[in-house]
This record gives C-alpha cells, structure tokens and sequence, in this order.
C-alpha cells in the first residue's frame, strides 16, 4: 500500500481576518509543499480547507 503523509495548518489574523492555509505532502522521500490565503475568513475555516486542499493533490 501507498503512504502519503499529510501536515496541515491554518490561521487567521482576528476571527473573522484575513487568513492562511498550508500543506505539505510527503512520499517515497519526495516533498510537496502548498499554500494559499483568503481575505475575509475564520481560523476554522482554514484549517479545514488545508486538509481539503491537501487531499485534492
């Protein structure tokens, strides 16, 4: 079986404030790294968008 391991986070800056969201995607040694913003959100709603966008790739 094939193993990707995901880590996220999210934050925000005042709730709700602009925010962020990261992932980085490991497997078979190999690195990848995404990222993104949102102008008018929730620390919530970063976190979870990490872990979609993470399992989107």
């Amino acid at each position: 079986m094939k193993t990707v391991t995901i880590y996220t986070d999210g934050a925000c800056s005042g709730n709700p404030g602009i925010g962020g969201w990261g992932a980085i995607l490991t497997y078979n040694g190999k690195e990848k790294v995404i990222s993104g913003y949102d102008k008018d959100t929730t620390n919530n709603r970063m976190e979870v968008f990490s872990i979609i966008a993470a399992l989107r790739c």
